[in-house]
């Protein structure tokens, strides 16, 4: 990314859980002189319960959206999720329910359709960047429909109008049971006590699935 863009990025550390990264988050918004804090999930699984078919990586997001949380008295922070369904975790449907919920509470902000020329960028992008979730956007931006197939097969993709819209929101005033999973993990002070917390929920993470390919590697 940092090549594509021709300037640095600011990589964040999530192994000291929500506080550890809005530590880092924080040091970034010093560094760069930044006033907005725009927190962005492909697909929409950041919105998800726990209990959703096809959810498979819930803590990264969980831990991020909590550190946002904690930044929250420095700087308002917007949460945002681009193309519904794009990585193959929940459905559309599941996202636009999601979306639903948040706007009964008052804390959908908006919503932006990805124009022709973000989505040449964020093609160019992906050139540099290999990433099948965004890849999906851009092919919603474009006017694909029907059903795409991402992660050798595994995940079934959705494509249509609605993939290429981003949805805006308050996190700060949406409800916790809107967001359970960030609220699960807020007090987590590492990755490995939010991988519990969510695992006392029944969730399995992204970390458990390494562990589990590494422990069958060689």
């Amino acid at each position: 990314m940092a090549a594509h863009l021709g300037a640095e990025t600011v990589l964040v550390d999530v192994s000291g859980g929500p506080a550890g990264a809005a530590a880092g988050i924080a040091a970034a918004l010093t560094e760069l002189g930044c006033d907005l804090l725009v927190c962005v999930d492909v697909g929409g699984d950041v919105l998800a319960h726990g209990d959703e078919p096809g959810l498979a990586s819930p803590l990264c997001d969980a831990v991020m959206v909590a550190a946002a949380l904690h930044l929250a008295g420095r700087v308002k922070p917007l949460l945002a999720v681009i193309g519904p369904g794009c990585d193959g975790e929940l459905t559309v449907a599941e996202v636009l329910w999601r979306v639903a919920e948040l706007a009964r509470a008052g804390t959908w902000l908006g919503t932006w359709g990805v124009t022709p020329e973000i989505a040449a960028e964020l093609d160019a992008a992906t050139t540099l960047v290999p990433t099948e979730a965004s890849s999906q956007v851009v092919r919603c931006a474009r006017g694909e429909l029907g059903a795409a197939y991402i992660r050798r097969g595994r995940r079934r993709v959705e494509l249509g109008p609605v993939g290429a819209l981003t949805f805006f929101f308050d996190p700060v005033a949406a409800p916790s049971e809107a967001l359970p999973l960030a609220h699960a993990v807020s007090d987590a002070a590492s990755i490995e006590e939010g991988r519990a917390a969510l695992a006392a929920r029944g969730i399995h993470t992204e970390l458990d699935y390494e562990r589990s390919r590494a422990g069958e590697g060689p």
